[in-house]
């Protein structure tokens, strides 16, 4: 199987990463243009499209006045130890062994606004462009035009070198739209995580996120490469519900503590 997570808005580039192995990212000639139609906003233009305030706005200013291949351990860093959001206090991809991220390396990628898609080992430089923003741009209104099918195919590669029988969707709904399912040569699976609040099983976000990079690192720990392994995936209070799952969608439920 191959597992899409999605990226971080929180990252952690003052840590030393835990292993000097690194890749480049597929599509750093695509990142350019987008850098290119960045660089010339203003601060102030770059909060109104983003909807972020104004010290994050002149921080991602410099970010992208600054950033420039090529890309290497001095200025970079790979991707799953660089990003450090919810997702990836699951993953905790820092405490995973050399071997651990070696496979994840063939079995996880990360979708990017920027990048487009990344593996565990990718260098990357710092920056914010969630998927989501409206960037107006040569191919059209929004990342989402810019990117096309360069993200479709490239997961069909990364299938391919896998020789995943299913695409197991861990990204939230805004990252996964940049992909064409239908376009895939593997169906898709949805785990979905739920938690007993008022009085009834439902998906709260800062849980539902934790838990997809817990089952990333439940996967990559294991060594699964078969989905079915999944349903055994009883981290942190979840367990698979077979009665509330179908055939595409798995849910995992809880009940936390009083």
């Amino acid at each position: 199987m191959l597992i899409v997570l999605s990226p971080a808005k929180k990252l952690d580039f003052l840590t030393p990463p835990t292993l000097a192995e690194h890749s480049q990212p597929r599509f750093l000639d695509q990142s350019q243009l987008l850098i290119d139609e960045l660089r010339p906003l203003s601060p102030s233009e770059l909060a109104s499209l983003m909807k972020i305030s104004d010290q994050l706005a002149v921080l991602n200013s410099t970010r992208y006045a600054e950033w420039a291949p090529p890309f290497t351990p001095e200025n970079a860093k790979q991707a799953a130890l660089a990003f450090n959001g919810d997702v990836y206090d699951g993953l905790d991809a820092p405490s995973l062994s050399p071997a651990d991220l070696r496979f994840a390396q063939t079995h996880l990628r990360i979708l990017s606004g920027l990048y487009g898609l990344l593996r565990p080992l990718d260098l990357m430089q710092p920056y914010r462009l969630e998927m989501g923003t409206r960037l107006a741009n040569a191919r059209g209104r929004d990342l989402y035009a810019f990117w096309g099918e360069r993200i479709t195919d490239a997961i069909r590669s990364s299938i391919a070198e896998a020789n995943a029988k299913v695409l197991v969707n861990l990204a939230s709904e805004e990252y996964f739209k940049s992909l064409q399912p239908k376009k895939l040569p593997v169906p898709v699976l949805q785990p979905v995580f739920e938690d007993w609040s008022g009085g009834r099983f439902r998906v709260i976000s800062f849980y539902a996120k934790r838990a997809r990079g817990l089952m990333a690192r439940y996967a990559i720990v294991n060594r699964l490469t078969d989905a079915a392994g999944l349903k055994d995936f009883a981290v942190d209070g979840y367990a698979y519900a077979d009665q509330a799952s179908s055939d595409r969608a798995w849910v995992f439920r809880r009940r936390l503590a009083a």
